[in-house]
């Protein structure tokens, strides 16, 4: 029987108050605090992993020219962040 690989993913929404630097840099924080209180867990492992590569490999200031001008038309953007072949991909939806 072959089973598929589950694929870690991320969603994330930005905010005029809370660019999407600031939303990962919490949520890395957040699923570091649960691996070291809750052990080794895969999922936290994976999730931090992600969003560490994220953090530095992304162009932020580029990244916000893109969705910043959504937000002030008062659309919501989703950013879901998973990796492929190693490295980390982003598909951004405005919503």
């Amino acid at each position: 029987m072959n089973k598929a690989k589950k694929t870690t993913y991320i969603e994330l929404e930005p905010e005029l108050s809370a660019c999407i630097e600031t939303k990962v840099k919490k949520e890395y924080q957040k699923n570091l605090s649960r691996l070291l209180n809750k052990g080794n867990n895969k999922g936290f492992q994976e999730k931090s992993e992600l969003l560490r590569l994220f953090l530095e490999s992304t162009d932020f200031g580029k990244l916000r020219s893109q969705y910043e001008q959504y937000l002030a038309q008062g659309k919501k953007v989703k950013f879901i962040l998973q990796l492929a072949n190693g490295k980390p991909e982003y598909k951004m939806q405005v919503i």
